[in-house]
């Protein structure tokens, strides 16, 4: 026996290794209205989002960064001093900041949020197709907009625990009401007036609606606004280096968006001129403080040298002495003008700056040269080294003081000048056309994920059902399979019928070998009779055991239909219903379960009591009795080998449906008095390991399964090879 085991469980061992490429297509093609239902779902589901889905459009704007300010170009030295370059990402920063962003949000008021209320899910949809000059007319919904609503929120004003909250307004025929989150009225006011209470300003401009219909209102505060503002807009440059950006701006209100990106390209353009003339202005203020310094110094030196002169009888300088004079004086100029640089460079760069050291050099060559002049100086007489000095520092100031008000006057041309590096060439345009959802693409894409998930979900479910399919199996795990027997629609009809009526007393005949002896499971269950009678002639009793390994696998459908053919055929047959803990069989024969078999093993019943009469001629039926608490000790008792040694005397056959074996003892106990064994295994649904499991329970009681009752079975593509049960139906 055990020799037997081993050797089942070598056979059906299966190669998990293999891929069953024609099994992998049968489950497609069995799950095929799965796989079309679900596809159809998500196609329309993908249909109905691309139409109710609010489309989106998009704004664009045409800017360009040239290199230079936008300054006069004849001032030379003093406009490229302010002139810088400028890189796009920069550029895009600048666009993108708070302060940007944040003027362009209090320009538009874009911190003010008012959006109709519309019916859920198709409320949108119904507005955006409404074209009438009247808003629509809503019926019992009155509070919903339906299109043709317009409302222009040019002021609010609200407490600090009031900004970022919903509050509702309210048509009536009056005007308007405010409401918060509570429905409590905040404050009652009318178009075109300024309405002020309980700490909230609210000014609409523009209101038409049907009275009562609702507004969501929102303050958002400027932060959030800048934010809302932010995630939507794109920037970009447009080539390489090429110094044109292009603006963008995404939103479901095709006016509002367009106003919104002309406002941050006006604010971005007045920054950037401010921003060029602040150097200009800043430049000037230094130079108007000097001034004053400078006319000082200048005055000081002319009045020395004319009382020098005066003192010393016009003492007139030499060629020689008069060319060192206008050398030191050229090198002061130079001196003074780099100054007058360094302290503009000052500002913009460090001393690090090759700008700032270039600069440096130059002022340090210069003095270098100024020392070789001053040494020549002090070679001449005192008279002429006081007169040099002193025109030196004459013509010097004199040449800084001209130098500053030509500087002053360059400055003031400049700042006027001024335009920025910057310039708008195409002003914000929103195509007609919505850039989202892209409908084609949303059907499509909704369609193949439709279609992919399907079929994994067919996948999935018939890879893990582990459950034979194949007669095949049994055989090659050395199991003999007495019969196939097809799934009857019709009984499956019938027991969902069953399934929904209370009564018992109207559920009327559910044998099928009743009342539809044609169907191909009880044709199958004919050719399982004959290959019975043959099996039997080796059998030591009339007894045929009916197990299966699990519950549901149509135990009770196979005994009592088993039965009643074996009874047509002229047999007197007796079915016992031996699963005292859930047998359902009175059920098939519209009996009560009480007055049966638990009744009879323990003495309260005799077997005429316990046997009842069926509508089947020959077929006797004995109901599962009371739930008795020891249902194996019952069976155990001798009163059992006492009954079927009794009925066998009265009847031809004896079929007991009994409990599954994987569950409890019971059918051990039923099989070891019984001829004959058979095991029933459902289509789909037992493992074969688990059917392997369950006749190796049998075998190690030393009771012998004669074969596989395999029931259920279905026309599936996966389960390729096993049409024969289907040559059954022969019709006249």
């Amino acid at each position: 026996m055990t020799q037997q085991s081993n050797t089942l469980s070598a056979n059906s061992a299966p190669n998990d290794d293999e891929i069953d490429l024609g099994r992998l297509f049968g489950l497609l093609m069995d799950g095929k209205w799965i796989i079309i239902s679900i596809t159809a779902i998500a196609m329309m589901l993908g249909v109905a989002y691309a139409l109710l889905a609010t489309p989106e459009y998009k704004a664009n704007a045409l800017l360009q960064v040239e290199e230079k300010s936008g300054g006069l170009s004849a001032l030379g030295d003093v406009s490229d001093m302010f002139s810088q370059k400028s890189n796009a990402e920069a550029e895009i920063n600048i666009i993108t900041s708070r302060k940007i962003l944040g003027a362009a949000v209090d320009e538009v008021k874009r911190d003010i949020i008012v959006t109709p209320n519309y019916f859920p899910l198709i409320g949108k949809f119904m507005a955006r197709r409404y074209s009438g000059e009247q808003p629509a007319d809503a019926g019992m919904f009155s509070s919903y907009a339906w299109g043709g609503e317009q409302i222009n929120v040019s002021r609010l004003d609200v407490p600090n625990n009031l900004l970022n909250k919903a509050l509702t307004l309210r048509t009536t025929e009056l005007g308007f009401e405010l409401l918060n989150e509570s429905g409590e009225v905040l404050l009652q006011g009318q178009a075109n007036q300024l309405t002020e209470q309980s700490g909230i300003s609210v000014l609409i401009t523009d209101l038409v609606a049907r009275p009562n219909t609702e507004f969501a209102l929102v303050k958002a505060s400027r932060l959030n606004a800048i934010n809302a503002l932010k995630s939507n807009l794109g920037a970009s440059e447009k080539g390489k280096a090429s110094g044109i950006l292009e603006l963008s701006l995404t939103g479901t209100n095709p006016a509002e968006i367009t106003s919104s990106l002309n406002a941050v390209a006006q604010q971005y353009l007045l920054q950037n001129i401010q921003r060029q003339s602040a150097e200009a202005e800043k430049s000037l203020q230094f130079l108007a403080d000097q001034q004053p310094e400078l006319k000082g110094k200048l005055d000081k030196a002319e009045e020395r040298l004319n009382q020098y002169r005066q003192q010393n009888k016009s003492v007139d300088l030499g060629l020689e002495t008069q060319s060192v004079l206008t050398q030191l004086v050229d090198l002061e100029k130079q001196l003074n003008e780099l100054s007058f640089n360094e302290s503009e460079l000052s500002r913009l760069y460090t001393r690090a700056h090759p700008s700032y050291q270039a600069l440096l050099e130059k002022k340090q060559s210069l003095l270098r040269d100024k020392n070789e002049l001053s040494e020549k100086v002090e070679n001449l007489p005192n008279t002429q080294q006081e007169i040099l000095r002193l025109t030196r520092d004459m013509e010097v100031s004199q040449e800084i003081y001209i130098q500053l008000l030509n500087k002053v006057q360059e400055l003031n041309i400049v700042k006027a000048g001024t335009v920025g590096n910057v310039r708008i060439i195409d002003d914000a345009v929103t195509a007609p056309a919505p850039v989202k959802p892209k409908k084609p693409l949303i059907v499509v894409l909704a369609t193949m994920l439709g279609g992919m998930f399907s079929v994994g979900l067919v996948l999935v479910r018939g890879l893990l059902n582990r459950g034979v399919e194949n007669p095949e199996d049994f055989e090659q795990a050395g199991m003999n399979v007495y019969a196939s027997v097809p799934l009857s629609e019709a009984h499956e009809k019938k027991m969902l019928g069953f399934s929904k009526r209370k009564n018992a007393a109207t559920q009327g005949n559910m044998l099928l070998a009743a009342y539809n002896p044609t169907d191909l499971a009880i044709e199958s269950l004919r050719a399982l009779r004959t290959s019975l009678h043959f099996a039997m002639l080796e059998a030591n009793n009339k007894v045929i055991a009916i197990g299966g390994p699990s519950p549901e696998v149509g135990k009770s459908f196979i005994s009592s239909n088993l039965a009643a053919i074996c009874a047509q055929a002229g047999q007197k047959v007796l079915l016992i219903d031996a699963d005292m803990r859930k047998g359902y069989l009175h059920k098939i024969f519209n009996k009560q379960a009480e007055q049966g078999l638990s009744e009879l093993l323990t003495g309260r019943l005799t077997l005429a009591e316990a046997v009842h009469s069926t509508e089947v001629n020959n077929l006797h039926f004995m109901a599962r009795g009371q739930v008795p608490p020891n249902p194996s000790e019952l069976l155990m008792h001798s009163n059992f080998n006492q009954l079927l040694a009794q009925v066998e005397q009265e009847y031809d056959l004896i079929i007991i449906d009994t409990p599954p074996i994987l569950a409890v003892t019971d059918p051990v106990i039923i099989s070891a008095q019984a001829g004959t064994t058979l095991m029933v295994s459902r289509f789909a649904k037992n493992p074969l390991k688990e059917v392997e499991v369950a006749q190796r329970r049998y075998q190690q009681n030393g009771i012998n399964v004669k074969g596989i009752v395999f029931n259920a079975v279905e026309r599936k593509a996966s389960a390729y090879g096993n049409y024969g049960y289907y040559n059954y139906e022969y019709k006249s």
